[in-house]
């Protein structure tokens, strides 16, 4: 019998259960379409409020470069505040709906996948003859606790959309600081591209290692109704605990991850290569089809991954070890049994005292003793005739 394997559990879900990454799907592309739509509405309602005169319009028609920046630089003149409150303005309210629909759509897609999981569970475990099954139980039909959830997970997307800001902060910022390096009369752009570039790469590893726990913490929070921090803890614990599984399932989808985007990058540079020759709209509309489908893959391997991580947490108890019959055996040859052993501080039968009191009854002795006391008697008996106590040397008889 095969070992419980997560990171084959999560390829599994991926396949057996399309219903989930097409909930996936349907919650990600909707936050997708209504940002886009907005960004543009955004972007509308500022170029309204631009001012352009006929100097700006002739500039711009005359298709040189020099000219054209020049327009530009009149009409962008002192619209940066504008920018900046349309800015907070919009991401801010981009950042409660990320909330709330990442929030229902987090829900919506674990329940099902964890009862799917310890379903799965269920299975290999009596497959495998495991009787002791601790640990694994069905999830409720009916949460009567689905409101406490729907607040742990949003103050865990409120944490992630909070970094996210801070994260797009530093990188405006770090670009900033690296840009004080050079100077108009020392200038030094290699040495502000490698700061900068290497600023914002520490920026996206700490963004996405604390994104990854809240992502993991939201299973907590689903499986075990914990709150926002204890799921957090918990995410935490179940990376110091279970190392290696955690390690092995985000290494086989980052791998997938990776395929898929060079597949994708090859296949979406055939249309762009095809553009002299088919139309361009046609080009981009391809090239926008196999985006998405990029997109929908993606999201696909995020389900994955997360089926991955709840199989760590169902994983089954281990099958009791198999001993082989022929080893049995020897040890039953090799090994007496205790009940077959002699006590060594046991009293044999020779050894034990005799019923009769020692007074009331001779003591039965054996001949070859009694014959050997009564010998060493006699040997006494005539050295002590010999040597008397009063006399100073020993008397010795007449041999005749």
């Amino acid at each position: 019998m095969s070992a419980w394997s997560p990171t084959t559990e999560g390829f599994r879900a991926m396949f057996r259960r399309p219903a989930l990454s097409l909930a996936e799907i349907i919650w990600r592309w909707s936050f997708g379409a209504a940002a886009c739509v907005l960004l543009g509405l955004a972007s509308l309602a500022y170029l309204d409020t631009l001012p352009v005169d006929r100097t700006d319009i002739v500039l711009l028609r005359t298709r040189q470069p020099l000219l054209i920046g020049q327009a530009f630089s009149h009409i962008l003149n002192g619209s940066a505040l504008r920018v900046a409150f349309a800015g907070i303005i919009l991401f801010s309210g981009l950042g409660l709906l990320w909330i709330l629909l990442a929030s229902l759509g987090r829900g919506a897609t674990l329940i099902p996948l964890i009862a799917y999981i310890r379903e799965s569970a269920k299975a290999f475990a009596n497959s495998a003859s495991i009787t002791h099954m601790a640990g694994i139980s069905t999830i409720p039909s009916e949460d009567p606790d689905v409101a406490w959830h729907i607040r742990s997970l949003a103050g865990l997307n409120f944490l992630r959309a909070s970094l996210a800001l801070a994260a797009i902060a530093g990188a405006i910022g770090a670009t900033i600081l690296a840009g004080f390096v050079s100077s108009k009369d020392n200038p030094r752009p290699g040495t502000v591209f490698f700061l900068a570039s290497g600023m914002l790469l520490l920026l996206w590893l700490i963004w996405s290692t604390v994104s990854w726990f809240l992502s993991v913490a939201a299973i907590f929070v689903v499986r075990q109704g914990q709150s926002t921090f204890e799921a957090l803890s918990s995410a935490v614990d179940l990376c110091r605990d279970q190392f290696g599984p955690v390690m092995a399932v985000g290494t086989w989808f980052g791998l997938a991850h990776v395929v898929v985007f060079f597949a994708a990058s090859s296949v979406v540079a055939l249309p762009l290569a095809l553009i002299p020759a088919v139309p361009t709209a046609l080009a981009l509309t391809a090239v926008l089809l196999l985006t998405l489908a990029y997109f929908a893959i993606v999201d696909t391997l995020h389900i994955g991954r997360l089926a991955g991580y709840v199989a760590i947490l169902e994983a089954p108890p281990p099958p009791p070890p198999i001993v082989p019959a022929d080893s049995v055996t020897h040890s039953a040859i090799r090994v007496q049994p205790e009940t077959t052993m002699v006590d060594q501080d046991e009293l044999i039968l020779g050894d034990t005292p005799s019923p009769f009191d020692s007074q009331s009854a001779p003591s039965v002795v054996p001949a070859d003793t009694a014959l050997l006391d009564q010998g060493t008697q006699t040997r006494t008996h005539q050295q002590s005739e010999a040597t008397s106590p009063g006399d100073d040397n020993p008397r010795t008889e007449n041999p005749s």
